[in-house]
């Protein structure tokens, strides 16, 4: 396959509202790497999707997670136990908060909320609360950190975007051809912008992410909300 990477299309439906997030799959010499997987119970949804690109799903070895939502890192203990020679990567930062170290700051964050939400809300947020509680510990095999390079999609870099989480890490290739965001900018009436503000676990640094990302100027953006973007475009 001689393509740098593919963008995937994972379509869910909640209370008959859709939702699509677009995991990417990067190609290496020697790797094949999935960053991020989506929702809990997504197992079966990514095999379809990476089988219509005609990439087998054992042929992936390594599933870099960008951070620690539920969304990005759901499906990834699935991953694990379908296909055990993956190995996992994230930043050290979001490392123990992956692992089950330390409380996932989404969850703190969502249980703070809790105490503020109308009646009327108060069952929302309890089973947004428990699906974070109920997330699997995901064990990293390697720790990825700030302008280390791979050879995956023809040459890339991972970038540090903090904001959305302490930890975010985006990846850069090295040519500037993409620049996959993560939640660290969302496509958002055809322009790039923070992702959720007011969920930010810091707002002010999710903004300086976000002009660090426009200012490398990258050909394509790949956003996991809303997908591929040219500037110009």
């Amino acid at each position: 396959m001689d393509k740098r990477y593919q963008v995937l299309d994972l379509c869910y439906t909640f209370q008959n509202m859709q939702q699509n997030l677009h995991p990417v799959v990067l190609f290496g010499n020697r790797d094949v790497v999935l960053v991020d997987c989506g929702y809990p119970g997504s197992l079966k949804l990514l095999q379809r999707e990476l089988s219509k690109y005609r990439i087998p799903p054992e042929s992936i070895t390594k599933l870099l997670l960008t951070h620690q939502d539920d969304d990005h890192i759901g499906a990834a203990a699935e991953l694990k136990e379908a296909y055990p020679t993956i190995q996992i990567m994230a930043s050290g930062i979001e490392q123990p908060y992956l692992c089950g170290e330390k409380k996932n700051l989404r969850l703190q964050q969502a249980e703070q909320l809790q105490k503020l939400l109308p009646p009327d809300q108060q069952e929302f947020g309890n089973q947004f609360c428990q699906r974070y509680r109920e997330l699997k510990p995901i064990g990293i095999d390697s720790v990825i950190a700030h302008g280390e390079h791979f050879d995956w999609g023809g040459g890339c870099e991972i970038v540090a975007t903090p904001g959305h989480t302490p930890g975010h890490v985006s990846i850069r290739a090295s040519d500037n051809s993409f620049f996959i965001t993560g939640d660290a900018a969302v496509l958002e009436n055809g322009k790039l912008a923070v992702a959720n503000p007011d969920y930010c676990l810091d707002i002010d640094t999710a903004k300086h992410s976000l002009a660090q990302i426009l200012h490398y100027k990258s050909h394509t953006y790949i956003c996991f909300h809303g997908g591929e973007w040219q500037i110009g475009g």
